[in-house]
């Protein structure tokens, strides 16, 4: 074989897995900052979750609701229902 031949067939080889490790370097360098994002928001997560601990009760249930001095406004008439049967 040829200089040429050799020269082509190595291209043709490793062409590709060259382009393709310089993608991959640079889906790296990416993934570095996405990452830093990503530890950021985790950590300010983190930071609000401990916060809501330690004014949540300690069963981990909602805090009671707190009373208000107004009634509630009623929305519509309620009618009892009859609960005795009409002779047909």
């Amino acid at each position: 074989m040829s200089a040429t031949t050799d020269a082509i067939t190595a291209a043709v080889l490793f062409g590709p897995g060259l382009a393709g490790t310089a993608a991959l370097a640079l889906t790296w360098r990416g993934a570095k900052a996405d990452s830093a994002a990503v530890r950021q928001v985790l950590a300010e997560s983190a930071a609000a979750r401990a916060a809501q601990q330690q004014t949540a009760p300690p069963d981990g249930g909602e805090g009671a609701p707190t009373p208000t001095a107004e009634q509630p406004t009623r929305l519509a008439t309620v009618l009892p229902f009859p609960t005795t049967r009409r002779a047909a």
